[in-house]
C-alpha cells in the first residue's frame, strides 16, 4: 500500500508540473518587472510609497500615519492585512516585499482554478489550459506594473474560498473569507454578493448566509467605527477620495446604497453609456472564448463591485490597468470552467485557445510600458547617487517618482504643482528631479522650490548632477 501510495503521490506531482511551473515563471517575471519599474523610478508614492512607509512604520512600533496624505493607514480601506504583513519589515524593511507578495497573490490564483476545473468536470490539459489563459489574462501584469494593492491578495482568497465552499471545507472557507475581507473594506459588498450566489445558484446554504454575514458585519465595523475613527471625520466610512468619486449619489455609504436603490435615475446615464460599453468588451476579449450566457451565474458576485466601477467619476475604474477589476477575475474564471465543463466554450483547440489568449495579451497587456521606463535611464545614477547620500530618517521633501525609495521615514512631503509654498523649514533634506520631475509636478514647481531653498539660507546643496539635486539643511 505504501508504495501504491508514493507512486500515486510522484504522479499527482507530475501531473501539476505544468501548473507549478507556469506559476512559478509568471510570478518571476512580474517581480521582476514590478522591480525593474521602480529601478528605473517610475514606481511612484501614490500608492507604492503610501503602503511601504505605512508597513515601515508598524514594523517600528510608530503610530503609521502616512505622511503626504496626513491620516492614519487604517483610515484608508480598513486594510487590517497590512499588520501581519509588516512583519516581513520586521525581518528587514524593504519595498521589495511588497512586488513579491503581489507577484504571488496575482499568479497563485492558477491552483484553485485548476483544481475548480478538474472538480468541474475538466478534463486535464483543458484544465492547464485555462490556468495559462488565467496567467495571459491582461490585467495580472497590468497590475504588477501598477505599484503595490491589498486588493490582489483577495483575487486568490476568494478562489480559495469558491474551492473550498465546493469542497465542503467549511474552516477553509472561513479563512478565506477573512482574507478576503482583511485587504478592503469594501471588499465585503463582493462576499455579500458571493453569498447570495452560493445560496441560490450553488446550492450551498450554511457557506452562502456564511458568506453574508461575514461581509455584512465586517462592513458595518468598518464602514461605521474603524475608518471613521482613524480618518477623524463624520463621513460615514467614506474617505476623501471615495466621496469625490460618488458625491453625485450621497456623502455616506448608507446614503449611495440608498440612492442608487430608490433614484435609479441618478445611475441610468452611467449604466447605458458607450463608456460602460467599451468598458464591459474589455473585460470580456480576453476571454470571450470561454464565456457562455447559459454559465454566467457566477457573475451575480461581481455586481457591485461592477456597478462602483461604472458609476465612478473617475475613468481610471473602469480599464485593464488598475487594480480597480481585480475583484471580477475570479467569477470570470469560473464562468469559463462552468462553460467549458459542459462544453459550450466557442474555440475547442487548445493552440487556438492559446492563440485567442495572446493576442488579447499583447492588444490589452501594457508590455509596451516596460520600454518607456527607461526614459528616466538618463537621471537614474545620478538620482541613486543623491538616494545614497540621505543617511538617515530625516524628514523629506522629494518628487513622487523616487518617494517610494526613502519613504522608511516618519516624514514624506511630495513636490507636487500644489507644494510650491510648502514650508521649508521642516524639512531635513529636499530631493528633486528637474529633468523628470513626474505625475502631478512639472519644471516650473522644482525650479521654484529650488529657488526657495537657495533663497532661504538654510540649505546647503549637497549633489547636484544631470538635473538631480539635493539639498540639506545645515
Amino acid at each position: 500500500m505504501s508504495a501504491i501510495s508514493e507512486t500515486s503521490t510522484m504522479n499527482n506531482l507530475i501531473k501539476l508540473h505544468p501548473v507549478t511551473a507556469s506559476i512559478s515563471l509568471a510570478t518571476t517575471i512580474l517581480f521582476i518587472c514590478s522591480s525593474l519599474r521602480h529601478w528605473l523610478y517610475h514606481s511612484h508614492a501614490l500608492d507604492l510609497g503610501f503602503f511601504d512607509q505605512g508597513l515601515y512604520l508598524i514594523s517600528t512600533s510608530q503610530t503609521p500615519i502616512v505622511s503626504f496624505s496626513g491620516f492614519h493607514i487604517l483610515g484608508d480601506h480598513a486594510a487590517v492585512i497590512l499588520y501581519p504583513l509588516s512583519l516581513f519589515y520586521r525581518i528587514y524593511p524593504d519595498v521589495h516585499w511588497l512586488f513579491i507578495v503581489q507577484a504571488i497573490a496575482l499568479t497563485i490564483g492558477g491552483f484553485p482554478i485548476y483544481y475548480l476545473a478538474l472538480q468541474s468536470g475538466v478534463d486535464r490539459d483543458r484544465a492547464i489550459t485555462i490556468v495559462f489563459t488565467y496567467l495571459l489574462y491582461p490585467l495580472i501584469l497590468n497590475k504588477s506594473l501598477f505599484d503595490f494593492h491589498p486588493d490582489a491578495i483577495a483575487v486568490p482568497g476568494f478562489l480559495f474560498a469558491i474551492l473550498a465552499a465546493r469542497s465542503n471545507r467549511l474552516i477553509l472557507f472561513s479563512i478565506a473569507i477573512a482574507l478576503i475581507l482583511s485587504c478592503k473594506s469594501v471588499l465585503s459588498l463582493t462576499v455579500i454578493a458571493m453569498g447570495l450566489w452560493l445560496i441560490f445558484c450553488e446550492s450551498k446554504r450554511i457557506y452562502g448566509l456564511l458568506s453574508i454575514s461575514m461581509g455584512l458585519g465586517w462592513f458595518i465595523i468598518s464602514t461605521q467605527s474603524i475608518i471613521p475613527m482613524f480618518l477623524g471625520n463624520d463621513m460615514g466610512g467614506v474617505t476623501a477620495a471615495v466621496a469625490s468619486r460618488y458625491s453625485y449619489l450621497g456623502n455616506s455609504f448608507v446614503e449611495i446604497i440608498s440612492n442608487i436603490l430608490t433614484k435609479p435615475d441618478l445611475v441610468i446615464s452611467k449604466v447605458f453609456s458607450l463608456d460602460t460599453l467599451e468598458y464591459i468588451f474589455y473585460l470580456i476579449l480576453p476571454v470571450g472564448w470561454g464565456l457562455s450566457p447559459k454559465h454566467l451565474f457566477p457573475l451575480i458576485s461581481i455586481i457591485p463591485v461592477l456597478a462602483m466601477n461604472i458609476l465612478s467619476t473617475v475613468a481610471i475604474q473602469r480599464n485593464l490597468v488598475h487594480h480597480y477589476a481585480l475583484p471580477i477575475l475570479p467569477f470570470l474564471f469560473l464562468a469559463i470552467i462552468d462553460t467549458v465543463a459542459k462544453d459550450r466554450h466557442l474555440l475547442k483547440t487548445r493552440r487556438n485557445i492559446l492563440i485567442w489568449s495572446a493576442i488579447a495579451f499583447i492588444l490589452l497587456g501594457k508590455v509596451g510600458y516596460l520600454g518607456s521606463y527607461f526614459a528616466t535611464w538618463d537621471t537614474q545614477q545620478a538620482t541613486t547617487t543623491a538616494v545614497s547620500k540621505i543617511k538617515d530618517t530625516g524628514a523629506l521633501l522629494v518628487t513622487g517618482e523616487i518617494a517610494p525609495h526613502l519613504t522608511h521615514r516618519p516624514i514624506v512631503k511630495l513636490a507636487f504643482d500644489a507644494a510650491k509654498s510648502i514650508d521649508l523649514q521642516q524639512f531635513k533634506y529636499i530631493l528633486l528631479n528637474q529633468k523628470h520631475p513626474g505625475w502631478n509636478s512639472s519644471i516650473e514647481t522644482i525650479e521654484k522650490l529650488r529657488s526657495r531653498a537657495k533663497e532661504s539660507g538654510i540649505f546647503n546643496l549637497e549633489y547636484q548632477q544631470n538635473e538631480v539635486y539635493l539639498y540639506v539643511r545645515k
